[in-house]
């Protein structure tokens, strides 16, 4: 008799706080719901869930890592040039009428690693066009969203390759556990706890309106211009639809929109970066007016440089967030390849598009106005770590003074 890895009582915890907290799900919504195949437990869960409170329709998206596979080893050349428009279009009139977003993430970080990057490249940006419309309704928050993970075996063994496979996805579903704040009697109240402090923080910068951030430590020197009108946003946040979510499970960030035309300098990558399926480790980058005029990494370089020639956007900032190296997920020691938690364990910035929400007023702005007051436009938004205990940040204020923010990685 073989024993669950994977504890179900915690598995329908997890299931529960991503639908009442992450989704905070009203009465009669409908729910859009993307995961790998290897999640379906966790589906079903997140359904169950989901009918109790009330929900109109559930309608689960399946991807598949061998039918993934299938394309790339079977595929004609001209497949990697084409994306499901009809299905996103779909999506995007969902969106519309009000459907809330789930997407539980766990594939296999490491699926594409050896499939040629550029065909990778063109797949990710067919994809990303043929989804904008419904991105569109994601970034700026116009419905109620959430990220959540479930412990891919694959993705385990990548985390603790010495450890059975059995082994592995134990202890990497006990980490997303603890990581998503559920393991305690009252994981709603905790969540109420943590999205308090987060707002403290935010609250904090908010009131110091600084212009710009600068961060220094090893091959770091990087001023990075903050947004017109910007506005610092972290933990439960309400979506234009007036629903109060938390869009990412775990979260430890707090962060803003930066000038896409007022970055200067060098930084580079405490982390490694996995992006659809590719491991890019050690970028380094220079950018110049906003724009990254130089760029490297020690592996995964090709992907990278394909990525910077997505669209004009691609080039540039769309996010940064703050991260303490105390974090939970960054005193766990481990490296999740993945971004929904290597990000919420070190201080971070986003290639590409900004989100609207990090603005005051921000449902009321156009695109034009967005972009006027300095926020970027692109088909992409990846981010990448920058912060450790070695990371200083000073705030830079309109008269040029500057105030501690981060000393050694945690708050000043």
């Amino acid at each position: 008799m073989t024993t669950d890895p994977i504890n179900p009582e915690m598995l329908d915890r997890l299931a529960e706080v991503a639908v009442r907290v992450g989704l905070n799900l009203q009465e009669g919504q409908d729910l859009v719901m993307t995961a790998p195949s290897s999640a379906l437990p966790f589906v079903r869960r997140i359904a169950h869930h989901a009918y109790r409170a009330g929900a109109g329709l559930v309608t689960p998206l399946i991807s598949d890592e061998a039918v993934t596979l299938a394309r790339f080893r079977e595929g004609s050349d001209a497949s990697f040039d084409r994306a499901a428009g009809w299905l996103y279009n779909g999506m995007a009139e969902a969106f519309g009428a009000n459907a809330a977003r789930m997407a539980v993430v766990g594939d296999n970080p490491m699926m594409l690693s050896a499939e040629d990057p550029e065909k990778v490249a063109r797949a990710n940006k067919a994809n990303s066009l043929a989804y904008r419309p419904a991105m569109e309704k994601i970034v700026t928050f116009k419905i109620n969203w959430n990220l959540t993970a479930y412990p891919n075996p694959a993705w385990a063994q990548l985390v603790f390759p010495d450890l059975p496979q059995a082994e592995a996805t134990r202890r990497l579903a006990e980490a997303i556990f603890a990581a998503s704040r559920i393991t305690g009697e009252d994981p709603v109240a905790d969540w109420a706890a943590h999205n308090a402090e987060l707002r403290k923080r935010t609250d904090w910068l908010n009131g110091h309106r600084f212009s710009a951030l600068h961060f220094t430590g090893p091959g770091t020197d990087l001023t990075v211009g903050l947004a017109d009108g910007h506005e610092w946003n972290g933990g439960a946040a309400p979506a234009q639809n007036g629903v109060i979510c938390n869009p990412n499970i775990p979260t430890e960030e707090v962060f803003t929109t930066p000038h896409a035309r007022r970055v200067e300098g060098t930084v580079r990558a405490t982390k490694p970066l996995s992006h659809q399926g590719t491991l890019i480790e050690d970028i380094a980058v220079r950018f110049e007016g906003g724009r990254i005029v130089e760029a490297s990494a020690s592996k995964g370089e090709k992907v990278l440089l394909k990525v910077l020639d997505s669209d004009e956007g691609a080039r540039r900032l769309g996010e940064v967030a703050l991260v303490p190296h105390s974090s939970p997920i960054s005193q766990s020691g481990l490296l999740f390849y993945n971004t929904l938690f290597d990000e919420n364990a070190a201080c971070h910035i986003a290639l590409g598009q900004c989100y609207s929400k990090c603005f005051v007023d921000g449902a009321k702005l156009s695109p034009e106005e967005v972009a006027a007051k300095g926020g970027n436009s692109s088909v992409i938004h990846i981010d990448w770590m920058i912060g450790s205990d070695e990371i200083d940040i000073d705030g830079i204020a309109e008269d040029g003074t500057h105030t501690p923010v981060f000393r050694k990685g945690e708050w000043a």
